[in-house]
């Protein structure tokens, strides 16, 4: 079973360098205009004020949920409400001690230090970690052998934001170490709207109220999914409005139905291999359950793509069930692609 990768790579809520710096533009800079995740950002807004007026770092903070919800750039509001220097690698990048150590001892007071794929982290690296969270220093061993010593450096008080989409995986000593625990949720329809209407404004494209709330149900609960299908759908909104002569694109719903037509996508937000892993497992292993290598092997795909990219959002949508002995379809998933359930196929519907 093939899939459509330029149809795919709009619905991923991973982004590449090259594009995130395109999207920097639309990410809001202060928690005022930071959309969603309303008891987080109500929380962080008193712990930001309380630094704030002691002038003492913020609490190191550990942001976890799926990917393209915003945990960058809330570490980057962070770093503007408090208005201090911010500075951020990816755990991957840190390939030996002396790289921390070098960014450690650069930093200046009460500044920001972001970490992403922080369960990344090599095991001497977040061994250095833990002493310079919690007492603010460094352990530098230098030379070799017998003549060995180790070199004790004072670091100025700083946060430390890690973020990961695999909780789980960070170490036990590491996660202990972080005072402030935020995470993150898909947003609401509600919350989607008003980020495709934020968007539009600073794209200086026109959206109609039908067409934005067309966006955001199809966008899977992820700012980063819906600001990328606003700007597939400005891409035909501007060849559709060219025809009639108007400057300024004006994205209709009825623009958006097409484009989304064009795209494979429907209104829930599946694309055309969403559907398909529903219809392979309802046509070929009658409804589930059915294991996950055997289900991956099926679709050509890998087991970690589709545990990490395909079957999150399946489930939260209430399409697809994870059970002891497998994957299994809902009643849900049968509506949604106007399949009738025969009696062989009533799985753990009931």
């Amino acid at each position: 079973m093939a899939k459509n990768p330029a149809n795919n790579d709009v619905l991923r809520p991973e982004t590449a360098a090259a594009e995130d710096v395109g999207e920097a533009s639309l990410r809001p800079q202060f928690l005022r205009e930071f959309i969603g995740q309303d008891a987080m950002k109500k929380n962080l807004s008193v712990f930001i004020s309380a630094a704030k007026e002691r002038r003492e770092s913020l609490d190191h903070l550990f942001l976890t949920g799926p990917p393209g919800l915003g945990k960058t750039t809330l570490a980057q509001v962070i770093s503007n409400e408090l208005g201090v220097e911010f500075k951020e690698t990816s755990a991957p990048a840190l390939d030996k001690p002396k790289d921390i150590i070098g960014i450690l001892t650069t930093l200046s007071a009460n500044s920001v230090f972001f970490i992403d794929e922080i369960h990344r982290l090599k095991p001497a690296i977040e061994e250095m970690l833990y002493i310079a969270m919690e007492d603010r220093e460094l352990d530098w061993v230098i030379g070799q052998g017998p003549s060995a010593r180790t070199m004790r450096i004072q670091l100025k008080p700083f946060t430390l934001i890690g973020a990961t989409t695999k909780a789980g995986m960070v170490a036990a000593p590491l996660i202990s170490r972080f005072g402030i625990t935020c995470r993150f949720s898909f947003y609401e329809k509600d919350a989607m709207e008003t980020i495709v209407n934020r968007s539009a404004a600073i794209l200086q494209t026109k959206v109609d109220k039908p067409a934005a709330s067309l966006i955001a149900s199809s966008a899977r609960g992820t700012p980063r999914v819906a600001n990328r299908l606003l700007k597939r759908m400005r891409d035909f909104a501007q060849v559709e409005n060219a025809r009639v002569g108007t400057s300024v694109p004006v994205i209709s719903e009825a623009i958006v139905r097409k484009g989304l037509k064009q795209l494979e996508i429907d209104e829930l937000g599946l694309e055309k291999f969403d559907r398909e892993i529903l219809r392979l497992i309802i046509e070929r292993y009658g409804g589930g359950p059915v294991g996950a290598e055997t289900l991956a092997i099926s679709m050509g795909e890998s087991v970690d793509t589709l545990e990490d990219f395909y079957e999150p959002f399946l489930i939260q949508s209430g399409l697809l069930q994870r059970t002891p002995r497998g994957r299994m379809v809902t009643m849900a998933a049968y509506q949604h692609l106007n399949l009738k359930m025969n009696h062989e196929n009533t799985g753990l519907l009931f």
